[in-house]
């Protein structure tokens, strides 16, 4: 397919899609099972640089990964590594979140289905519920990949979860999380998690659950809606700022404070201790923050 024609065809799918089809959350049986999906089903996704007519797809990495499949057929290996990453759509067929570049090549190479993951994002209809129906003004925010999650050579973690959640996750996580985050609900503060990768949030949400802690908020994909902010993106920030007046941005060696601070835009509390000391360190910091608030 010429260049020309390509972009066309992007372009056209992208207004096509317009007043037509919408993501909606896909069902567990079916990310369970659906596995693989026929090129022709997917479509490309208008908040990614691929689809944006000032940069459009880069035809050198398209071409890399031509070469790359067609050499695996021809010694008659798997071409695809890595499933794309994909949202259900409505009313037929998937939304690219990660891969356009192996989808275009798998097009040029004639590959009729290609291997998916089907994840359920954190829609704008799902942070308004979350916050019509919450009481508080204050929330938290965690990075799951940076302070969260931990690596399994980290010795101060928790227990990993059991059968079935290790289907799941095998992650970690750090040690104290779940004391640290019963300690915020039961001091009223909303607990929102990010990550830049892309969980399905419903996993996110089960996998809390087996430590009995609830989270509030799950917002994944982060990195390619920081790069790429639609209008919709600009508007659910808007809905979450109005919202709290008071945000604890909470770090491994630190916790930032903002909304709520006399006289500066945020207020920093260093979380200098050990690893094994860290929860503790952090609940007796957001204590003082709550009483200095009692005390205004």
């Amino acid at each position: 397919m010429a260049k020309t024609e390509f972009e066309k065809k992007i372009f056209e799918d992208v207004q096509n899609q317009k007043g037509t089809s919408f993501t909606i959350k896909a069902s567990l049986l079916e990310r369970l099972l659906v596995r693989k999906a026929s090129v022709t089903n997917l479509h490309p996704n208008a908040d990614d640089e691929f689809t944006f007519e000032s940069v459009g797809p880069s035809f050198k990495i398209i071409g890399e990964y031509e070469e790359k499949f067609r050499f695996a057929i021809r010694h008659n290996q798997p071409p695809f590594e890595d499933a794309l990453i994909v949202e259900k759509l409505h009313p037929k067929g998937y939304l690219l979140l990660n891969g356009h570049h192996r989808w275009a090549a798998a097009m040029r190479c004639q590959i009729k289905k290609v291997p998916i993951k089907i994840v359920n994002l954190a829609q704008d209809s799902d942070i308004k519920k979350i916050l019509e129906n919450s009481n508080h003004d204050k929330r938290v925010t965690l990075d799951l990949d940076e302070v969260i999650f931990r690596s399994n050579e980290d010795k101060y973690t928790e227990k990993v979860p059991g059968f079935p959640h290790i289907m799941k996750f095998s992650n970690k996580i750090k040690l104290g999380i779940p004391a640290l985050f019963y300690y915020l609900t039961k001091n009223g503060y909303d607990i929102w998690v990010y990550s830049s990768n892309y969980y399905s949030i419903d996993d996110i949400r089960r996998f809390f659950k087996h430590y009995s802690v609830h989270v509030d908020g799950i917002i994944t994909g982060t990195m390619k809606r920081k790069n790429n902010k639609s209008e919709s993106a600009v508007q659910r920030e808007k809905m979450i700022a109005d919202k709290y007046k008071q945000t604890l941005h909470i770090d491994n060696d630190m916790i930032l404070m903002t909304g709520d601070v006399e006289g500066a835009k945020y207020k920093k509390f260093e979380l200098d201790v050990p690893p094994e000391e860290w929860s503790r360190k952090a609940i007796d910091v957001v204590g003082e923050i709550i009483r200095d608030g009692q005390k205004a």
